[in-house]
């Protein structure tokens, strides 16, 4: 059993909003994803997918896409993107599942899970740099990152609470992964407000999406001893990247 990470699906199969018009990378990028992730990941494996899951703009109109999700092989804990705008409220998304018979997928909002050798925590996240993004200019970037940042401390609090449980009736101490959509330190960048947490729960490995189009750059960095590794789908070429138990900065 193993643990996967994929973000960035954007899946469109009611809207059929064609993605190619983002690079050829995209052309036939739902056949693709199918076919690697269903080679790669089995029906007791795991696959995080952090963020822009779906195109639609109400959780109803997202049941065709989750339906994409739920048929594929493997166990799927889904974060919030920029471009959710499908998502509500845990509550309502749980019973959209439960009616539409849906249940590989979980989602992470302020909990957290674990996952074989890991306990997975995680949000949104949010840029500080309004260079960076195109957003409401009347948007107040500083509430929101500050909301995101609480939003990441209560997910890695219930991950702490799970690791010490774990810990107390095991034995072992597992690893705490953090998953974000927007990347918190990349190319000059960095979210402080995002990085001091993960720094305050001593958080080794960090995987975020949302860069697209963009191919040329290494998956990897590491920055004051946390290692973020970009998983957007084009950037993995549509194939979920499998996430080591053991690691090296």
């Amino acid at each position: 059993m193993s643990l996967f990470v994929l973000s960035d699906t954007h899946l469109s199969i009611s809207d059929n909003k064609p993605m190619d018009i983002f690079g050829s990378r995209w052309l036939g990028y739902t056949d693709r994803l199918k076919e690697n992730w269903n080679r790669l990941v089995s029906s007791s494996d795991t696959v995080v997918i952090a963020g822009d899951i779906s195109w639609a703009m109400s959780h109803t109109g997202a049941v065709e896409d989750l339906r994409f999700i739920e048929n594929l092989n493997g166990n799927k804990i889904i974060g919030r993107g920029n471009h959710d705008y499908w998502w509500t409220s845990i509550k309502k998304l749980t019973d959209l599942c439960e009616q539409n018979g849906f249940h590989t997928l979980q989602f992470l909002y302020n909990n957290a899970f674990e996952v074989e050798d890991f306990i997975i925590a995680g949000s949104r996240g949010w840029y500080i740099d309004e260079s960076n993004r195109k957003m409401p200019q009347n948007a107040n970037y500083q509430k929101i990152v500050a909301r995101e940042a609480i939003r990441l401390e209560l997910s890695l609090s219930e991950a702490v609470k799970l690791q010490n449980k774990i810990l107390n009736e095991t034995g072992i101490k597992k690893e705490i992964l953090a998953f974000l959509h927007f990347p918190p330190d990349f190319r000059g960048y960095v979210c402080s407000e995002i990085v001091a947490v993960l720094e305050r729960f001593d958080i080794h490995r960090c995987y975020f999406g949302h860069i697209h189009g963009v191919y040329d750059i290494p998956r990897r960095t590491v920055s004051k001893g946390i290692a973020y590794t970009l998983t957007s789908a084009d950037f993995l070429n549509f194939t979920p990247l499998i996430i080591a138990p053991e690691y090296d900065l």
